[in-house]
């Protein structure tokens, strides 16, 4: 009797001593950052000084203009090789890899400059853009939140987009992209971007809110030496909507550079 009512002591002590530590490390935790969306992330956020809102293209002036890869440039060797590979291919007429066309996403920043328009909505929080390309999601954060732990992160095609307001340009901050089946270019200069693709948006609108400039600073040491700078200009559509769109392999069967499985890896 003695020893059945000791193990009971002991038991209890025991599950005492566990729901003490449970409830030490939860208090321990720091709080949860509120959604973008909830009412006191909303009371808590300042007015921003313009509004993107509406919906947009790329001015595609020139067949060359919606691409990012710059004139001239240094890669490095494992990227080269993709270079060449491409290249030689499109020098035979076919395409190098076209993860694009087998229905993986453009990702940033091709994203941006795809020909079709993109939806934008801005709340005081956060931003959201909507491609007409496979409705791609991209959110940029306007909350003051950092950006997450690298460790937990989960990485995607458009990155985590962190942005600030400095005077009348929305500095947007992009990193944490997965590093495979994602390109800087595709069917031309067939350049990767890796899982260390950092990009550095300044984005202003002008011209009356009718054109929105955005100028790029990207880097890639897995892809290539220095910043790659340029500036790219969006122009406002007022008859257009975005659509629901569904990138599906099996229609694009009857497309030579994605019914090839030498071009999928």
């Amino acid at each position: 009797m003695r020893q059945s009512v000791r193990r009971s002591a002991a038991g209890r002590f025991a599950a005492g001593t566990l729901l003490a530590l449970a409830l030490g490390a939860a208090s321990a935790q720091p709080a949860a950052t509120p959604g973008a969306l909830t009412p006191e992330s909303f009371a808590k956020q300042k007015p921003a000084p313009f509004n993107l809102t509406g919906t947009w293209q790329h001015e595609l002036k020139g067949p060359q203009s919606w691409k990012f890869v710059p004139e001239k440039f240094e890669l490095t060797p494992d990227a080269q090789k993709h270079y060449d590979a491409g290249r030689k291919a499109l020098a035979e007429n076919k395409v190098y890899r076209d993860d694009i066309g087998q229905c993986w996403p453009a990702g940033m920043p091709l994203i941006m400059t795809r020909v079709w328009p993109f939806a934008v909505l801005q709340e005081p929080t956060a931003i959201y853009m909507i491609s007409g390309f496979m409705n791609s999601l991209r959110i940029i954060y306007l909350d003051g939140r950092p950006h997450s732990d690298p460790d937990i992160v989960v990485p995607s095609f458009n990155g985590e987009s962190i942005g600030r307001f400095e005077g009348n340009t929305l500095v947007v901050d992009t990193k944490y992209f997965p590093g495979h089946h994602h390109w800087m270019d595709q069917g031309g200069a067939s350049i990767p971007a890796s899982d260390q693709l950092h990009i550095v948006e300044r984005m202003r609108l002008i011209e009356n809110g009718e054109t929105l400039e955005i100028a790029y600073t990207m880097t890639d040491p897995k892809g290539w030496k220095g910043d790659w700078v340029m500036t790219k200009r969006f122009n406002r559509l007022h008859d257009t909507d975005i659509t629901e769109v569904e990138c599906t392999p099996d229609i694009n069967e009857n497309l030579p550079s994605t019914s090839s499985q030498s071009l999928i890896r």
